[in-house]
C-alpha cells in the first residue's frame, strides 16, 4: 500500500501533538500525599498470622476459592492472584522459635496493593483503565477502559496487578482499598476483620504519624494501638516489639498510602528493596530530555522523510 506524501505529514504532526500532550499530561500527576488520602498501616510485629483479613478481603469482594486443579484451597492459597487480593506469608529463620526475629524467628507480612503516590501502574496504562483517585488517591481499576495490554503488571515494582488467563473475559485485578464500601462509610474488609489491629485503617497523615510513634516505643513496655482503624475509639493494650528503623512504603518510588512496620528486614520478609526516587518521575525526566524542543522528533521524522523519498526516487 502506497503513503501519499501529505498524509505521511499529517501523521507526523499529530504524533508530534501526542507527544506533546505526554508530558503536560505527566506534570498533572500528584507527586506527594493528597491531603484527604487514606490508606493502611500493617504492623508485622502485631500480626498473628490468623488471616482473618484474608477471609474479610474475600467476602468484601466477593472473590471466589482458590483451587490448584480440582483442589480447592478455601482462604490458603500460595500468593497474590485474580481470585486473592491479599495474602499473608510467613517468614522463618533456623529454629523459628522467637517472634519478630531475623534468627531463629518468625515474622508474617501481608500482600497487597501499595496505592502508591506516583504509581507506575497508572502511568503505563496507555488507556487510563488504571486510575488514582484525586481526593483519597487509592489506585483503582475500570474493566470497561482495559484493553488486555497488561502493562500495569509490568510497570508495577511490588508485583501487585494480576490477570485473569482462566476467564474468556479476563480483567486486571487488584486490590482496590475496599473503595465500594468506603462509599457508604464503611472499612476495607482486611481492617475490619483483623482483631489485633495489626491491619490498621485511617488518613494516610494519621497513620504516618502513627508509625513515626511506634518507632520511638521501648521495646517491651506496653502501649495502646488502635485497631481496625486510627480514630475508631477502638484500643489494645499491648507490649511493643523491637522495631528496625525503617516505615516500609514511606519514600519507597516516591511514597506511598500503605505503610508497613516489622521487627525483621523488610528484603527478609520478601518486599522488594526499591529506591526512594518515584519510578515515573525517572521515566519522565528522560522523556523530557528527549523530547525537549522536539528535537529528537524532528531528527527521527526528518529520516524518515529521507527514506521515503530516496525509495520513491528508486522506484522512478
Amino acid at each position: 500500500m502506497e503513503i501519499k506524501r501529505r498524509d505521511f505529514l499529517k501523521g507526523i504532526a499529530g504524533g508530534a501533538a501526542l507527544a506533546l500532550a505526554q508530558p503536560a499530561l505527566a506534570l498533572a500527576r500528584e507527586k506527594s500525599r493528597l491531603p484527604d488520602a487514606v490508606g493502611i498501616l500493617y504492623d508485622a510485629t502485631l500480626c498473628i498470622g490468623c488471616k482473618a483479613c484474608m477471609v474479610g478481603c474475600r467476602k468484601a469482594n466477593n472473590l471466589p476459592a482458590e483451587t490448584i486443579g480440582p483442589q480447592k484451597l478455601w482462604d490458603n492459597p500460595i500468593d497474590l492472584s485474580a481470585r486473592t487480593l491479599n495474602i499473608i506469608k510467613k517468614y522463618v529463620s533456623g529454629t523459628g522459635e522467637y517472634k519478630d526475629r531475623e534468627i531463629n524467628g518468625f515474622s508474617f507480612i501481608k500482600r497487597h496493593c501499595m496505592h502508591c503516590v506516583d504509581p507506575a501502574c497508572v502511568s503505563a496504562c496507555p488507556a487510563s483503565a488504571m486510575t488514582k483517585d484525586k481526593k483519597i488517591g487509592i489506585v483503582s481499576y475500570n474493566k470497561d477502559a482495559c484493553i488486555g495490554c497488561r502493562y500495569c503488571q509490568v510497570a508495577c515494582p511490588f508485583n501487585i496487578p494480576k490477570f485473569e488467563w482462566d476467564n474468556p473475559f479476563p480483567q486486571i485485578v487488584k486490590c482496590q482499598l475496599c473503595n465500594h464500601l468506603l462509599a457508604k462509610g464503611e472499612l476495607p474488609g482486611c481492617c475490619d476483620a483483623c482483631p489485633t489491629g495489626a491491619s490498621l485503617f485511617g488518613p494516610a497523615a494519621a497513620l504516618l504519624e502513627e508509625a513515626k510513634r511506634r518507632q520511638k516505643m521501648q521495646p517491651g513496655s506496653y502501649y495502646d494501638f488502635p485497631v481496625s482503624t486510627i480514630t475508631s475509639g477502638k484500643i489494645q493494650y499491648q507490649q511493643a516489639a523491637q522495631y528496625i528503623p525503617r516505615i516500609y512504603g514511606e519514600n519507597e518510588v516516591g511514597g506511598a498510602q500503605v505503610l508497613m512496620l516489622a521487627g525483621v528486614p523488610f528484603e527478609k520478609l520478601g518486599l522488594p528493596d526499591l529506591p526512594s526516587g518515584s519510578y515515573v518521575a525517572l521515566a519522565e525526566n528522560i522523556q523530557h530530555t528527549l523530547y525537549k524542543g522536539m528535537i529528537l522528533p524532528i531528527v527521527a521524522f526528518g529520516g524518515l522523510i529521507f527514506l521515503v523519498k530516496r525509495s520513491d526516487k528508486n522506484k522512478e
